[in-house]
């Protein structure tokens, strides 16, 4: 058998969400996100963030970030993105789809410095352009990074200052909350951006994203967006019995907390090897640079992403663990390598 450290949403859900979804199932509730449940998590974000936000429940991330750029934006605008970004890179055109093009910006490090922007605000020929109008960035990003306050701090005065939607995609929020370099709260990110997302669907819950609207501007009318884009879930308790569940007790960040732990001691062995990183990063996704033969070792035991063809010699792969990601397994690829 292959054990995967492909993804982080190999694993079904966390065992208090079946019980929570079994024990609450012939309970009748109201639909599209007017149940009892999802009225209980919303109460628990709005006391994390300390604010006055709109939440929504959306399936999925691809969903989450089509449906949220599309009801930001108008039909001539456009948002900039990490060349890394998920929306560039991993969505399949998605937000192109909805008649939005997708502007990127090169990054070392999978994130985004308001330098980094000024050249879409510089275009030279005015109406005959797409106006760039929101900025999209994740937290962790697609390179395991995380922001700091003060670079979220200092993105967030760039776009006030040039009238620009600072949107946050957080299908990884969690594992970034939980990062040991990481210095923000729930607060700071409701404080600084203007929309975000908590993601469920890759920490122990088994679909869902939980939209966060803090700018009062974007409130109106965004139900009519889930509408029309297929994300008005009927039965909206599904996912307000998870995030109802993962948000008590701060359960989500205990298992983000988990992921990380068992990346961080798989990083730590990797680089006592003797191997380096391509990138570093202290939340669940590490990128080790290895040998091309040890790679097809691993690859018999092991499944995961080649990430990045260095040379005809090495290549960087990425490694996810879960929030469900058994130690003995981590124990067990180390174990492997150091034999290779």
């Amino acid at each position: 058998m292959i054990y995967s450290f492909a993804n982080d949403y190999a694993e079904g859900c966390h065992p208090s969400i079946l019980k929570a979804l079994t024990d609450n199932n012939f309970i009748q509730q109201a639909g599209y996100g007017d149940d009892e449940y999802t009225k209980n998590a919303e109460s628990i974000i709005k006391q994390l963030t300390a604010a006055d936000v709109d939440v929504h429940m959306i399936a999925g991330g691809t969903l989450a970030n089509l449906t949220v750029l599309a009801s930001i934006l108008k039909p001539f605008e456009s948002v900039v993105a990490a060349a890394t970004g998920h929306i560039y890179v991993n969505e399949t055109g998605a937000i192109e789809a909805t008649g939005h093009k997708v502007e990127a910006a090169p990054s070392e490090n999978g994130k985004l410095r308001p330098e980094d922007i000024i050249p879409f605000l510089n275009k030279a020929r005015g109406h005959h352009v797409v106006r760039t109008r929101a900025v999209y960035i994740s937290d962790s990003t697609e390179l395991g990074t995380v922001y700091t306050k003060q670079e979220l701090s200092g993105l967030s005065e760039f776009c006030k200052a040039n009238n620009l939607i600072l949107f946050m995609d957080g299908a990884r929020l969690p594992m970034a909350l939980t990062a040991p370099s990481n210095d923000l709260t729930l607060i700071d990110i409701a404080a600084l951006t203007d929309i975000f997302y908590i993601g469920g669907t890759k920490c122990g819950a088994l679909l869902g994203e939980a939209v966060v609207i803090v700018n009062s501007e974007l409130k109106k009318d965004f139900k009519y967006h889930l509408k029309q884009r297929g994300a008005l879930t009927a039965k909206g308790r599904s996912m307000g019995v998870q995030f109802d569940q993962l948000l008590r007790n701060d359960m989500i960040f205990d298992l983000a907390r988990h992921a990380n732990l068992m990346a961080g001691k798989l990083s730590n062995a990797i680089k006592s090897l003797g191997y380096p990183m391509l990138i570093d990063s202290d939340t669940n996704q590490i990128f080790p640079v290895f040998p091309n033969r040890v790679i097809r070792k691993l690859q018999q035991k092991y499944g995961f992403l080649v990430w990045k063809i260095i040379d005809s010699d090495y290549s960087s792969v990425r490694l996810i663990t879960s929030w469900a990601t058994p130690e003995n397994m981590v124990d067990k690829f180390i174990e492997d390598l150091s034999q290779i």
